[in-house]
């Protein structure tokens, strides 16, 4: 009884709450589960958004509706990553466990109201965005405490397995939620939203009886110029990215439109006015002085690079499945959100068994091979992409997947280890918020990026073979002309969605005209398909070009990150020595103090070293 009472309650030990044995594997059990259930909502929506904007009664591919696809998409992932930096920081002041508690709190609160949504047309949209924006905050809260949670409560030969079961599953839920949404979406569009309440009220409630507070907690004032900048500079850049990939005037795209280069320029400066800032103030916000710290540092910048990599690959898959290979093989458009997610599963199975492996191994032989080797596989796999023919063979693109998927896993949980690891204990908060913002922060520019670039690469083929395909199946050429000389992007948004944009393009009075074959063959899943598989092709050539540099420059960054390299957090109790030691000297430079072994006699029990205030590097 007294053993089973020492393994389930936390003792006080020196003013400081200590955990029993069991503890640490609850606090994984339960930060795993929230971070799943934040990550699943980055991208369950992009599967149900045909019937999320059938059921609000609003058309997706209206130009003036752009907008409001995009932000439905986005505004969860902005919101993100710019709080996970204060809510961390937050953290750190006030307890780790009571702002990881409040998200799970504030998410379950804000998933039950974007499912109850009566609101119909574009008030239904701002009212769906307006409440992925406030779920994104308790989302925020989750994602930047649950890796310093994890840090406390796991030894530092164990952080490695721990972290890399949460990194995976946050991951991997950016997949589960691609097929949760083509599930549910068909069902009822309300459910993608509900399918969150159960197991949000489950976490809460249990965070509450069974998490409590183990690390270094620093008292501080609040950082409100810190914040501010911070907040308003990274908004800024991630709203100009938004709609950068967005028309402008007569251009393919928004990049030369004033207010993007206006946002993106001087959420920059206001970022460099942060770093001015951080500086200055007493108490900031977030040290920058952490990034002195070579494995912080080289970790970071791998995984924003890897991000890019990783976040726009899937998009570029959904829209390769759902516009090309999935109607060239049968399924219906109305199909293909559902099988895209059901055939990228190959992906969500190499990182649940790279994942866990690789966090045990760097555990035991550090991070530095598994993150770099993880890279270069990744690589190679976008290399092998590229070189796939559109209409592949399935079994060759699930194995490359397989492939990514375990490149991607062998990266992930290391180089999320070693970043916490480097970190002290009373900064591990904000400095998994700081990773969190890298890593979030690039997924939202990764997709300007590679639509930017599946768009220039279409916008090059793209007219001319809608022109001639319609054409040649009787469409007049004024029509004809009108449809080929559309944004690119409309096309891309059709492929994401599982819309026949054709049939959308041309609108019934053209159709009525066509002979019926003609016009069953226009708007069946055979014309469109075929129609832009070589304008994809060139497009998907640059944006893996893109992808395979991001990974090979990480996997550089990931060999310059140094050996084994572990932030020692041990508080040593400090006995009473047998015999006091001998005082020293006024004029003893201070740096030079003797320690007791020199200055005692030779009958004193040697004392325990001293708490260290400086990072302690491990061999490699």
């Amino acid at each position: 009884m007294a053993r089973t009472t020492a393994e389930s309650t936390a003792t006080r030990r020196g003013g400081r709450r200590e955990p029993g044995p069991r503890y640490k594997w609850i606090a994984l059990s339960n930060t795993t589960l929230g971070v799943l259930i934040a990550t699943i909502n980055m991208s369950i929506m992009l599967i149900a958004l045909p019937d999320i904007f059938r059921g609000i009664g609003v058309d997706p591919l209206q130009p003036g509706n752009t907008s409001l696809l995009l932000w439905l998409i986005m505004s969860y992932m902005v919101v993100t990553a710019v709080l996970v930096v204060s809510f961390g920081r937050l953290g750190d002041m006030y307890g780790r466990v009571r702002m990881y508690n409040m998200g799970f709190a504030v998410f379950t609160v804000f998933s039950v109201l974007l499912s109850v949504t009566w609101m119909h047309g574009t008030a239904g949209a701002l009212w769906l965005i307006g409440m992925r924006v406030l779920q994104g905050v308790g989302g925020a809260m989750l994602m930047a405490n649950s890796n310093a949670i994890l840090t406390d409560a796991f030894p530092a030969r164990q952080r490695g397995l721990a972290l890399g079961l949460n990194q995976v599953a946050g991951i991997t839920g950016s997949f589960i939620g691609l097929v949760l949404g083509g599930l549910l979406g068909p069902l009822n569009w309300h459910l993608v939203f509900l399918v969150s309440v159960p197991f949000g009220l489950f976490g809460t409630v249990w965070a509450y009886l069974k998490l409590h507070d183990t690390g270094v907690r620093a008292g501080a004032r609040l950082d409100w110029w810190g914040n501010l900048t911070f907040a308003v500079g990274l908004i800024a850049v991630l709203a100009g990215i938004t709609y950068g990939i967005q028309p402008y005037g007569g251009d393919i795209m928004g990049w030369a439109d004033p207010w993007v280069i206006a946002a993106i320029v001087g959420g920059m400066a206001m970022l460099a006015v942060f770093c001015v800032v951080e500086t200055r103030v007493p108490e900031p916000m977030f040290h920058l002085s952490l990034f002195r710290i070579r494995a912080f540092t080289a970790g970071n910048v791998a995984s924003l690079l890897a991000a890019l990599g990783r976040g726009g690959l899937m998009f570029i898959l959904i829209i390769w499945l759902q516009g090309i290979w999935l109607p060239r093989h049968g399924y219906g458009f109305e199909q293909t959100p559902l099988w895209a997610g059901i055939y990228m599963l190959p992906l969500t199975v190499g990182f649940l068994v790279a994942g866990p492996f690789s966090g045990w191994a760097s555990d035991r032989f550090g991070a530095r091979a598994f993150a770099t080797g993880g890279m270069l596989l990744a690589a190679a796999t976008f290399l092998a992409l590229q070189a796939l023919p559109v209409d592949f063979s399935y079994p060759a693109f699930a194995l490359v997947l397989l492939l990514n998927g375990l490149g991607m896993g062998l990266f992930a949980a290391p180089n999320r280890a070693a970043i916490m690891n480097s970190l002290p204990p009373d900064q591990r908060g904000v400095g998994a918020g700081i990773s969190t913002t890298f890593q979030n922060s690039a997924t939202v520019l990764s997709i300007g990026i590679f639509f930017s670039l599946m768009i220039a690469g279409l916008s090059v083929a793209l007219p001319g073979a809608l022109n001639h395909g319609l054409t040649a199946q009787g469409v007049p050429a004024a029509d004809a002309a009108k449809v080929a000389a559309l944004p690119p992007v409309g096309v891309l948004f059709a492929s994401l969605l599982g819309y026949n944009p054709i049939q959308t393009l041309l609108g019934p009075h053209v159709l009525a005209q066509l002979p019926p074959g003609h016009a069953h063959y226009l708007t069946g899943r055979g014309f469109f398909p075929a129609l832009i598989s070589q304008p994809f092709a060139d497009g998907l050539s640059v944006a893996f070009d893109f992808a395979i540099a991001a990974c090979v420059v990480a996997a550089i960054a990931s060999m310059l990150r140094g050996g084994r390299y572990i932030h020692d957090d041990r508080v040593l109790p400090q006995p009473a020595p047998l015999l006091a030691p001998a005082p020293v000297p006024q004029t003893a430079p201070p740096v030079q103090t003797a320690s007791p072994a020199q200055t005692a006699p030779p009958v004193q029990a040697p004392s325990p070293p001293a708490p260290p205030s400086t990072p302690r590097p491990e061999e490699p």
